[in-house]
């Protein structure tokens, strides 16, 4: 019984983000972020009960991509889509009854093809086995769950601007995408031991973590990914090389 445990909390992990999509593309944003982010806790539950319980699978493993395609593929689409629909006031609908001009908003689905290339990529490459080559998935999603979070309840005039710009979300849906195939190292949270030269850039990463919170609170959300990527840049040019 115990080697299902694994298989079960990702396919809680599914339906999670099937719910995320159902809410992103009603509008109801706020909640989608919030199943996206129950998808990624469910993500980390996974991985950590099979290496608890030992009861790693092949079927497991492809079981967890395809989850996460849902989770951190689809919805996190369905929330940039959702976005930039009500910007442009346009839905798939009109493309379909021949307003071509409806055709911008569909650019934000460009991430789920490269989202799906990137976990496809990640089940064949052996170089990821203590980092990450590309922005992770989770990475992604959790970004486009961040927004609407920190426009709602933040209190920075600048993320509801950025929010509520065409141009943003087209040009986020695109970086994004290549971002998450691109060849640039990323840090893992894997932390092997507490020497702290060992892992600068994670405890980088939560010390600033933390004061972002103490400052910003809710808004801090929004910078979290950014900071991410930026450590992992500073890591690639001063890091140590192996």
């Amino acid at each position: 019984m115990k080697k299902h445990i694994p298989n079960i909390i990702t396919g809680f992990n599914a339906v999670s983000g099937c719910i995320a999509i159902y809410l992103a593309f009603n509008n109801e944003l706020v909640l989608a972020a919030a199943f996206i982010f129950l998808g990624a806790i469910f993500d980390f539950l996974d991985g950590f009960s099979a290496r608890l319980l030992n009861a790693y699978s092949n079927i497991g493993k492809e079981m967890d991509s395809l989850a996460d395609v849902i989770s951190f593929g689809f919805a996190p689409t369905a929330i940039a889509y959702s976005l930039l629909s009500t910007i442009e006031n346009k839905t798939i609908m009109d493309l379909v009854n021949g307003d071509l001009s409806a055709f911008i908003i569909l650019i934000p689905f460009v991430m789920v093809i490269f989202s799906a290339l990137r976990l496809a990529k990640f089940n064949l490459d052996e170089r990821q086995t203590s980092s990450f080559i590309g922005m992770p998935t989770p990475s992604n999603a959790l970004l486009w769950a961040s927004l609407p979070l920190a426009a709602t309840y933040g209190n920075i005039d600048f993320i509801q601007l950025i929010t509520n710009s065409s141009s943003f979300i087209i040009f986020m849906s695109i970086f994004m995408s290549y971002l998450l195939v691109a060849e640039i190292p990323m840090f893992s949270f894997k932390i092997k031991s507490l020497k702290p030269k060992e892992n600068i850039p994670q405890f980088s990463f939560i010390v600033i973590l933390i004061g972002m919170f103490v400052g910003l609170r809710i808004s801090a959300f929004a910078f979290i990914i950014p900071v991410y990527i930026l450590i992992s840049l500073l890591n690639n040019l001063f890091g140590k090389k192996k």
